[in-house]
């Protein structure tokens, strides 16, 4: 579709602070703090993805500070109690680095970040050398699309194809993302599969429909 679907390069962070892998630890909280992030992406050589380093991966650190580090062991995963007395990017940092290319689609990388229950992924070419960072705010932002941009699409790629020649126009209303198809068609077994592509489309937070039969000519 044209316009559809957006691509995580649509709407990616393309400046992006980062840290090498012997970065220090108190840097890379001074980093956190001054650029206001709660993750850094740890590149080495021309700016290969390392890793990622989070607020997550630092806080061992603090909760382990006063703590039996034997009965800890036992409580909780080996990885923390070794992330408690990292110093070092290279250290702290979760690896390999979960990413994906300026080619994803939206959908494709909300689906990676819910699997892997992650908040952000920092986006590569095809040598994992770092072009941006999308997070999950940055995928919301399909939802701020006009209602009129939306409601075009919908018209010009689903409404248009599916039903060429209605008895009488079909309207497509939008409203804070909610799509509203009204007419009537000559296959209303067409409508389902209008509702599934209407709800594909970028921005698009439900689908409501009132497309009854054409009745035919009179006898």
């Amino acid at each position: 579709m044209y316009g559809s679907p957006h691509l995580v390069s649509d709407v990616m962070t393309r400046t992006v602070v980062s840290v090498g892998r012997e970065a220090p630890f108190k840097d890379i909280v001074a980093i956190m703090e001054r650029w206001k992030v709660s993750a850094l992406p740890v590149l080495e050589g021309e700016g290969r993805v390392l890793g990622v380093v989070s607020e997550a991966d630092l806080l061992p650190k603090e909760e382990f500070r006063d703590s039996d580090p034997a009965r800890q062991v036992q409580l909780r995963r080996l990885s923390d109690l070794a992330k408690a007395g990292a110093v070092t990017a290279g250290e702290l940092m979760t690896a390999p680095a979960v990413t994906v290319r300026a080619g994803t689609t939206l959908a494709q990388a909300a689906r990676v970040m819910a699997q892997r229950r992650i908040k952000r992924l920092p986006v590569v070419d095809a040598d994992g050398v770092l072009e941006g960072l999308v997070s999950r705010a940055d995928l919301l932002k399909v939802f701020l699309r006009p209602d009129e941009e939306i409601a075009e699409e919908v018209r010009r790629e689903v409404v248009a194809p599916l039903f060429p020649a209605p008895p009488e126009p079909v309207r497509v209303d939008v409203s804070g993302g909610v799509v509203t198809l009204t007419g009537r068609v000559g296959d209303t077994s067409l409508v389902p599969v209008a509702a599934r592509l209407v709800r594909a489309v970028e921005g698009v937070v439900d689908v409501e429909w009132n497309l009854r039969a054409d009745p035919g000519p009179a006898c």
